[in-house]
């Protein structure tokens, strides 16, 4: 979401693998009655059923996303499965606005509802908020915390953007889904140039880039499947029709290995319900609340109240000695010299020798705060992608590009080994993980860069792929975003030569394929 994100490893749905001889129809969904409702009173799926107003779903354009998603239910089970947390408060959020519920499913094509999702167009969250989109609507990001994460926030602030430009757009909803995609100016862009031609101004007659041309039809093609599941052959998980999270006010900064605790939950589901803490504590400045289970409100809240907030959070004195800077000592702690100013209200940067400070630290093992900023990125840095592994480190000057030409590897690649966008800056001093591929054939599938999200396994898959008539190579590699050399060694192709019929395997990033997940 932004004004033109490139394609990343967070992406939506791929778009068909092969197109069969005739795709199943296009249902359209007859108005929810209250029989309906009353029959399954506790599946949210219905509730978004009965707010369908977007137009266009039985377009021609939709039936090819439409068609993937139906013979992919293992994806839907586990979008679905991502989702349960999340749905019923973005549900909620839009029915309170009166806007289409079809929007609740937005996060399917834009992360898949990977909390953590984060694209090559650096853009974050269920909502795939770019930095500078983000801080427009209020969305803070900062060394403890990205509101674009904040599952309460962003979607408030989504759903914000997204009424502002269906004013803008005069109410048109496929307009202004195009614009959150594209950027509202490349939208208005289009509009002009084909009112200068005498022609229609339509979604559907625009020129628009690649990933928007792709990005509606998906939307209306996934509200096709939670329409009418049983009609594409698919069973949508059910997703309980009440509140799961609720937002707890703390009223200061606090580790979330404590709030765990007294919420009883793990690590990885206070993180899961709570993505926009980047590190093991809530951000001292701010905002102090917790997204919880509803059940767990009473118990934490209970509990909490034998902690003061000087005792929410752990700290060391530190009584600094000769040669020591704010940075040596923060990066002594892994904290910010920035962090230490504000925690022992320095103003300059200037240390005497004997002066006390204190560090914030955290409550535990850093390896015990498993989907923090930092253990993130380990796990991705520490994921095998091919042969050799080399850790080159930053110099002054650098770039990603220069880096990767070095060594013989694309940027795109090397930034998702790194956890990074292509255009996220480089520091002096950094350390950059690089895979470099042997000859053999499990090399070569491994080398296929992927998005591997700490909470869940690979999202690259095998498939089998059955070249048609007028098929090539340089067109396969297009259409599932894979290289032409990848497509020669995992099939040991000596040439750019295929047949129709001829059976090929492919190691496709099922959140690759159509722009963003």
């Amino acid at each position: 979401m932004k004004g033109a994100i490139p394609a990343g490893e967070v992406a939506s749905a791929p778009p068909p693998a092969s197109a069969p001889e005739k795709a199943p129809p296009v249902t359209r969904r007859e108005p929810v009655t209250p029989a309906e409702i009353c029959k399954e009173p506790h599946d949210i799926w219905v509730r978004i059923r009965h707010g369908f107003v977007l137009p266009d779903k039985e377009k021609p354009g939709v039936e090819p996303d439409q068609l993937w998603f139906a013979r992919h239910q293992e994806y839907l089970t586990r979008v679905s499965e991502r989702a349960t947390p999340y749905m019923h408060y973005i549900v909620d959020s839009l029915e309170a606005r009166g806007m289409p519920t079809e929007l609740a499913l937005l996060p399917v094509v834009e992360s898949a509802f990977q909390p953590f999702a984060y694209s090559h167009g650096r853009a974050a969250g269920l909502w795939q908020f770019i930095p500078g989109t983000g801080s427009r609507f209020g969305l803070r990001q900062n060394w403890w915390y990205d509101g674009r994460r904040d599952v309460a926030l962003a979607t408030t602030a989504a759903l914000d953007y997204l009424q502002e430009l269906n004013q803008l757009f005069e109410g048109d909803w496929l307009l202004s889904l195009a614009a959150y995609n594209a950027g509202e100016g490349t939208v208005k862009r289009a509009i002009a140039r084909n009112q200068a031609k005498g022609l229609p101004t339509d979604f559907w007659s625009l020129e628009l880039p690649k990933e928007t041309r792709g990005y509606v039809p998906k939307l209306l093609a996934i509200s096709n499947i939670v329409a009418n599941p049983p009609a594409n052959g698919v069973v949508l998980p059910t997703i309980p029709d009440e509140p799961f999270l609720s937002r707890v006010e703390v009223g200061s900064q606090i580790d979330l290995a404590l709030a765990a605790e007294l919420a009883e939950l793990s690590m990885e589901e206070i993180y899961r319900y709570n993505p926009g803490f980047n590190r093991w504590a809530t951000d001292p400045d701010g905002p102090h609340h917790l997204m919880l289970p509803i059940e767990k409100v009473a118990l934490f809240e209970e509990r909490l109240k034998a902690y003061p907030e000087s005792d929410r959070i752990s700290w060391n004195h530190h009584s600094v000695k000769k040669g020591e800077t704010l940075s040596t000592i923060a990066k002594r702690y892994g904290t910010t010299p920035a962090i230490l100013k504000s925690a022992n209200h320095i103003k300059g940067s200037a240390l005497r020798v004997g002066q006390g400070l204190l560090i914030p630290v955290s409550r535990g093992d850093k390896r015990d705060y498993a989907l923090s900023a930092d253990a993130r990125l380990i796990k991705t840095k520490s994921t095998v992608r091919g042969d050799d592994k080399i850790e080159y480190v930053v110099r002054s000057g650098d770039t990603l590009w220069g880096i990767a030409r070095q060594h013989n590897v694309s940027p795109d690649a090397l930034a998702q080994w790194n956890g990074m966008a292509p255009r996220d800056p480089l520091k002096s001093g950094m350390t950059l993980v690089v895979w470099r591929q042997g000859n053999s054939s499990a090399s070569a599938a491994r080398s296929v860069p992927d998005f591997v999200h700490p909470m869940q396994e690979s999202t690259r898959q095998r498939i089998g792929y059955t070249v048609r008539r007028g098929d090539t190579l340089s067109a396969i590699s297009q259409r599932f975003r894979v290289s032409v050399d990848n497509l020669k060694r995992w099939n040991k192709l000596n040439s750019k030569h295929i047949r129709p019929g001829q059976k090929l395997t492919l190691y496709v990033d099922v959140t690759a394929q159509s722009g963003r997940i």
